[in-house]
């Protein structure tokens, strides 16, 4: 008999907690989302435009161990 008194309190200890969590969700709705704002790039940059490039190097960890890899940035003008 004890042991179904301890299975029902703890049953209840976690419908308790569940119960709030799903009340939280219908106020999920009323939160505003961030705007996103993008512009659109052209195409072609043009026949005089020139690329340009920013390289570096960044040590990334791994299950391996750290390693260091390549990164590289470019763009028109």
């Amino acid at each position: 008999m004890p042991r179904i008194a301890f299975s029902l309190a703890l049953a209840g200890l976690l419908f308790g907690t569940l119960v709030p969590a799903a009340a939280q969700d219908s106020d999920s709705t009323t939160r505003v989302r961030p705007r996103i704002t993008i512009h659109p790039r052209t195409s072609h940059p043009g026949p005089h435009a020139k690329r340009y490039c920013r390289s570096w190097l960044v040590q990334e960890y791994r299950v391996s161990g750290p390693v260091i890899v390549p990164r590289m940035q470019c763009w028109w003008q």
